[in-house]
């Protein structure tokens, strides 16, 4: 027992700070966060502590979730990660194959589609914002104005200012900035593939069709899982591209993490801190199942 201490001593004593670190500022701080959501800490003068609170439990939870306007919140969430994810996994998918035999150029055409990532939300935001005007008529600016001017006037719409469905019209910028990011991933799968592999399938007869479909394709679920696990579980903590092109205040846009802005902004912490794990466990219903998913594959 004293041999295996001395023999672990070391590599512990290595990790030690990184484990304190995390143990203190990730762990901690959740345990803190979820401590303060089962309070009635509703307003400042609890937040400053003037005021006592006391524990309500899950009363935040089920008043969150009972309530009409944050039922909205995840119906806007969830509509602005499915667009988002068909949208980026699609178009990303199609650049990586068009691109998937070198040709002259393509070096170009890579930058081009990679360069919308390195664009802040908070940058394109602005300028998706002046795109997406809801102005339609003489009025019109914009993609709206874009439309008018081709001739394309039943195209108008009044994008993110649609009660229903303008959430999905912020999707499109998401879309435009990580489709390039999806495409990279997708075009590594690509290039992975050993030649080898694509050879034997074009000796016993299969079409390039077939040997996209049959060989190459089924390679690519691994990358495509991993993008899908990337792209969603940003879609679902978005809020800086929300906030630059909308306002907290409008209804149509706002998703659980605008409403946790607001909760906080208003002192509201205990349900703003509600939200926070709430969001935490949508993130890891989909992100657990994955590294489960990874670890068996890795052990295998």
């Amino acid at each position: 027992m004293l041999k295996r201490l001395k023999a672990a001593g070391p590599p512990l004593l290595l990790l030690a700070p990184s484990l304190i670190l995390l143990a203190v500022f990730v762990y901690g701080l959740l345990a803190a966060n979820f401590q303060t959501s089962i309070t009635d800490n509703h307003t400042a003068a609890q937040a400053t502590g003037q005021q006592p609170t006391v524990v309500v439990w899950f009363d935040n939870y089920f008043a969150l979730l009972g309530s009409s306007s944050f039922q909205h919140s995840l119906m806007n969430l969830l509509l602005f990660t499915v667009v988002f994810l068909i949208g980026t996994m699609v178009i990303g998918f199609c650049w990586a194959w068009m691109m998937d035999k070198p040709s002259r150029g393509e070096g170009i055409f890579r930058s081009i589609y990679l360069f919308p990532m390195a664009v802040s939300f908070v940058a394109s935001g602005v300028v998706w914002r002046w795109l997406l005007n809801s102005n339609e008529g003489e009025n019109a600016s914009g993609l709206n104005r874009l439309f008018q001017m081709v001739g394309l006037d039943f195209l108008q719409n009044p994008w993110w200012n649609d009660v229903t469905f303008g959430i999905t019209a912020i999707a499109l910028p998401a879309i435009w900035q990580l489709s390039g990011y999806v495409m990279a991933l997708f075009l590594a799968g690509f290039r992975g593939i050993p030649e080898e592999l694509r050879e034997a399938a074009r000796m016993d007869g299969a079409s390039e069709w077939q040997l996209y479909r049959l060989v190459l394709f089924p390679q690519l679920s691994p990358v495509a899982l991993s993008a899908l696990i990337i792209i969603g579980h940003m879609s679902l903590k978005s809020f800086d591209l929300i906030m630059s092109i909308s306002k907290p205040a409008n209804y149509q846009t706002k998703v659980p993490a605008v409403d946790m802005y607001v909760f906080k902004s208003s002192f509201d912490y205990a349900n703003a801190a509600a939200v926070g794990t709430i969001l935490l466990v949508i993130v890891a219903v989909i992100v657990v199942p994955y590294l489960i998913w990874t670890n068996r594959q890795e052990k295998r």
